[in-house]
């Protein structure tokens, strides 16, 4: 196992360094030497000095504006960026993404190509080690994570404990925290080949907890791996597995699954991803971190928003109510809200929508159209045609289209979020132990700006010794 993973070149991290000869933060610069190369002058209107701020990779440091303070003792001027909105928590080689373009790239590759011409395992070795596998790299990575999808009889037992209505989001965040208590030297993070152990043992062993939370919720006995069959093939079979000896995926479906798994192995430093990094950062054991990942992933403005499709659809209920549900989004003076179309960061098409478009339109035939789908094909016919939509760049997303094919494939509504994090487990690791190797990351520990009282004398209002007449 030594030997079987190792990182690949990762882009330095080295910080901003100042000008020879200046002192660019003194607000007195050096008459000898000035400030050369890309930075920010910045005037404090407080006290009239002139600050440069070095200008790296089109960012500054916000370390750098702790320099420029009233007096001495002051803590000095903090930049405030709620939601992270224009601000850089760290450096990455792993994901690109240019959304006024509509550009997502894996270590260079453009999606597209990964899309047709490779598989969720290639992908995953891809995001952790910045290269693509050798054929002796692939089979022997392949290898082990088949040999390692089953889970201790009492993690089975442990899932059999929650109710039958438990949402199977909530199963999966239990699982994969409890595989921590299963393997206690991987709290040696720092140890190489816990890493690769830790990255082998979690995506072999995510569709196999994915699967025990489906089949639990529908009252049906889980199914082992069948390790005999490829990855989302495996994961099929576990979901749909009755009395046959063994089960036979529709390739269809198992292409599906098995892009839609590329599509979502990882998108940068969104809500889920900077969980696993700020949780990460403690140096806890990778179980924990991503069980914090898979958490963030539950919340219906992140991994939800598929979901939120599929309801938009049952809303509009029928073809002939499309009109006036469009005619109540331009106006925006009803309740009606168009879910699925847009992106935060792609402000042209979505590149994953283009490839999930082709893939839905594979499964559709094979499954057939219901009345959902038919709502939703007009949708999508109307967004393409009406310049309300065009104007505003209101493209179907990608999650506009997932949500129609795991529908298509019979996944309850409430389940999708969970195939979105068997297949980000891929990108929190490697983003994980990109944090890890980043001597620049210390543990996360953002500033705030206090909006509170200033100090008060504490006066008691209440007897805290009175005792309750039951």
């Amino acid at each position: 196992m030594a030997a079987l993973l190792s990182p690949g070149p990762r882009t330095a991290t080295a910080g901003s360094t100042p000008q020879k000869g200046s002192n660019p933060m003194s607000g007195k610069p050096d008459a000898k030497a000035p400030v050369t190369g890309d930075h920010l002058e910045i005037k404090d209107s407080r006290t009239g000095k002139i600050y440069t701020v070095p200008i790296t990779d089109e960012t500054i440091r916000t370390a750098d504006l702790k320099q420029i303070k009233v007096n001495p003792e002051d803590f000095g001027l903090m930049g405030y960026d709620p939601a992270f909105m224009n601000t850089a928590s760290c450096r990455s080689a792993i994901t690109f993404i240019d959304g006024d373009k509509g550009i997502l790239r894996y270590r260079g590759y453009p999606i597209e190509q990964l899309a047709e011409k490779s598989n969720f395992l290639e992908v995953a070795w891809l995001l952790r080690t910045g290269e693509l596998p050798t054929q002796t790299e692939y089979d022997e990575w392949q290898k082990q994570i088949t040999y390692h999808t089953y889970v201790h009889e009492n993690i089975k037992r442990f899932m059999e404990g929650f109710r039958y209505d438990a949402h199977p989001m909530a199963m999966l965040t239990a699982g994969v925290a409890a595989l921590s208590s299963f393997y206690p030297t991987s709290k040696d993070i720092f140890d190489p080949r816990e890493r690769d152990i830790a990255f082998i043992r979690l995506l072999a062993k995510m569709p196999t907890l994915a699967a025990f939370a489906y089949r639990h919720v529908k009252g049906m006995p889980y199914v082992y791996p069948d390790n005999s069959l490829p990855y989302a093939e495996n994961f099929l079979s576990m979901i749909a597995r009755m009395s046959e000896p063994k089960y036979e995926a529709h390739p269809v479906y198992a292409k599906a699954i098995d892009i839609l798994f590329i599509l979502h192995a990882d998108h940068e430093q969104n809500c889920s991803t900077n969980a696993v990094r700020a949780v990460g950062s403690s140096h806890v054991d990778p179980y924990s971190a991503v069980a914090a990942g898979v958490a963030a992933l539950y919340g219906p403005l992140h991994g939800g928003a598929n979901e939120a499709v599929l309801r938009m659809l049952e809303e509009i209920g029928d073809v002939k109510n499309i009109p006036a549900f469009i005619e109540s989004v331009k106006s925006g003076k009803g309740a009606a809200r168009l879910m699925g179309f847009g992106h935060r960061v792609y402000k042209s098409y979505d590149p994953r929508a283009k490839i999930v478009k082709s893939l839905c339109d594979d499964v559709l035939r094979v499954a057939g159209l219901t009345k959902d789908m038919e709502i939703a094909l007009e949708l999508e016919r109307i967004a393409l045609s009406d310049e309300y939509f065009i104007s505003r760049k209101l493209y179907p997303n990608v999650d506009f289209y997932t949500g129609l094919i795991y529908r298509a494939m019979h996944f309850p509504t409430d389940y999708f979020t969970v195939l979105f994090a068997i297949a980000r487990t891929a990108g929190w690791l490697s983003q994980w132990e990109e944090l890890l190797l980043d001597k620049e990351q210390k543990i996360a520990r953002p500033r705030q700006i206090y909006t509170g009282y200033a100090e008060r004398h504490y006066q008691a209002k209440v007897d805290l010794g009175h005792k309750i007449k039951k």
